[in-house]
């Protein structure tokens, strides 16, 4: 871990004069929470004397339920931590244990409790639908249990199977039948209803905020474009026009800094119709949309007659059933 701290601190400071400014500081993926205190003060106290902060920063870390108690959600506020996501998942326990995570729906309950007793006000909760085998009535019983707590964010995903994962090999032998389109598809509407219902701003595809000063400021920066600086292994950076992505092997990435070299694997530099491409694929992940005058064209009309698109004289976006389909969209509206 020191050694890991040691190269995230060097590649900051190799990279601190590409960018300007920085108002948000995230701390995830990956399972930060198994950090010792020490490490994450000593960590957040050595970027804030390299790298140029806001006053008015907003530091997000994901914490796994298991993690956390009332004397760990303290520490972590009183060195600054201003939002918490946390890994719930599921508050149904066959769920979690077909996740195979290492918490029960009991655990997740006092987690969010516990930080709320150490005064977080902007507490995200990570929700998993789709699972296989689970009716949808489960799920929202799982949505309703969450809404309990009146998260200020809630990130709602897809169940998705990753390769060379127990589950990639369960569904490749059959052993696992994942849901169909269909089944997914009215899954994510009754989902998205219930939190419509509850007030909660649906501002991207699995994204749910209580009110849009609750938005993940962070998260924000991915869909609209904004230059992102990433530092550790398999961390990507985006400078407004160029892409990397480095290495994910801690040991190699460690290695490769303290010997003074960049710790990259992927580089790209974006054309124009990349960038264009890419804020139309990103901007329809959203209901901020696109503006109108990048995908102006006949197949607007046809979308908005079949219920995909909202289109104003300057915005075009996608409706809830535009986003269950924002991929297809963004194909069929890309202008290069």
């Amino acid at each position: 871990m020191h050694d890991w701290l040691e190269a995230v601190i060097s590649e900051a400071r190799s990279l601190k004069d590409s960018f300007s400014t920085f108002d948000t500081l995230y701390l995830g993926g990956g399972t930060p929470s198994v950090l010792p205190d020490r490490l994450i003060e000593n960590l957040l106290e050595r970027l804030r004397n390299v790298l140029h902060f806001d006053r008015h920063l907003e530091i997000t870390m994901e914490c796994n339920p298991g993690d956390l108690d009332f004397a760990r959600a303290s520490r972590l506020h009183t060195m600054g931590i201003s939002r918490v996501s946390l890994g719930v998942q599921s508050f149904d326990d066959a769920t979690l244990r077909f996740l195979g995570r290492r918490h029960d729906a009991r655990c997740a309950q006092i987690a969010v409790e516990q930080l709320r007793h150490a005064r977080f006000d902007h507490i995200g909760l990570d929700l998993i639908w789709g699972i296989p085998h689970l009716p949808v009535d489960r799920t929202l019983a799982s949505v309703e249990s969450a809404l309990s707590f009146d998260p200020e964010h809630l990130s709602c995903y897809s169940l998705t199977v990753e390769s060379a994962t127990p589950l990639h090999k369960d569904v490749s032998s059959g052993v696992v039948r994942m849901k169909d389109d269909e089944a997914l598809a009215e899954e994510a509407m009754r989902l998205w209803a219930r939190l419509s219902q509850a007030g909660y701003d649906h501002y991207e595809v699995s994204n749910f905020a209580r009110s849009p000063a609750y938005r993940s400021r962070h998260n924000t920066k991915y869909w609209y474009h904004t230059p992102v600086l990433g530092l550790g292994p398999a961390a990507h950076s985006f400078d407004g026009s160029r892409r990397w992505a480095n290495v994910s092997s801690v040991s190699d990435y460690v290695n490769r800094i303290r010997a003074g070299q960049r710790a990259v694997t992927f580089e790209e530099v974006l054309s124009n119709e990349q960038k264009i491409s890419e804020r139309v694929v990103l901007g329809l992940r959203t209901s901020d949309g696109v503006a109108r005058s990048i995908v102006e064209g006949r197949r607007l009309k046809e979308l908005q007659e079949l219920g995909l698109l909202i289109v104003t004289r300057d915005r075009v976006s996608p409706t809830e059933r535009g986003m269950l389909v924002a991929d297809s969209l963004a194909v069929a509206l890309d202008p290069t």
